[in-house]
């Protein structure tokens, strides 16, 4: 992969209770497998992803949210990461693991939100950047046109973008 050009490859887990035992757990193998993309010379990127349906969503962000600082405190210099994850209830919620000096940088799942609402959430949290797919291809169809489909993905990639620098 590396002679390749890979940047990185990703790991997601799903998160759906605020249990803070789960949550070690899933973080903690993703920070295991994590240090072994390192070693073989590539980006982790670590997806812990929250159900944006949990009725324990923004309890199981909070819990997810220490359990990422203490993991990312415990890596060395030349440990750097990825966060991917979904948008929190909580603006800004993340911003302090935007600041970590090992995390290169924080980007969002859409994670079943409407590009929309997506849009707006995302634009509520400094520093963190989209990485939407569900909300992305939103409105694309294999029957359009080409010249349809390409002005709803232009419109699609400039409103993520817009929401993505606010």
């Amino acid at each position: 992969a590396v002679k390749h050009g890979v940047f990185g490859t990703k790991m997601r887990s799903v998160i759906n209770l605020a249990n803070p035992v789960g949550i070690e757990a899933i973080v903690a193998q993703q920070f295991e497998i994590g240090k072994q993309i390192i070693a073989g010379g590539l980006m982790p990127i670590i997806e812990p992803e929250v159900n944006i349906n949990s009725a324990q969503k923004a309890q199981a962000e909070e819990i997810l949210k220490v359990t990422l600082l203490k993991h990312l405190n415990a890596l060395s210099d030349d440990q750097n990461v990825m966060l991917k994850l979904s948008i929190p209830t909580q603006a800004n919620l993340y911003l302090e693991l935007t600041k970590h000096p090992r995390v290169i940088k924080v980007v969002a799942l859409s994670g079943g939100y409407s590009r929309d609402e997506a849009n707006k959430l995302l634009a509520q949290n400094t520093g963190v950047i989209a990485s939407f797919s569900r909300a992305l291809t939103e409105g694309l169809s294999a029957k359009q046109s080409e010249s349809d489909f390409d002005a709803t993905l232009d419109s699609t990639i400039q409103s993520i973008y817009e929401a993505s620098i606010k």
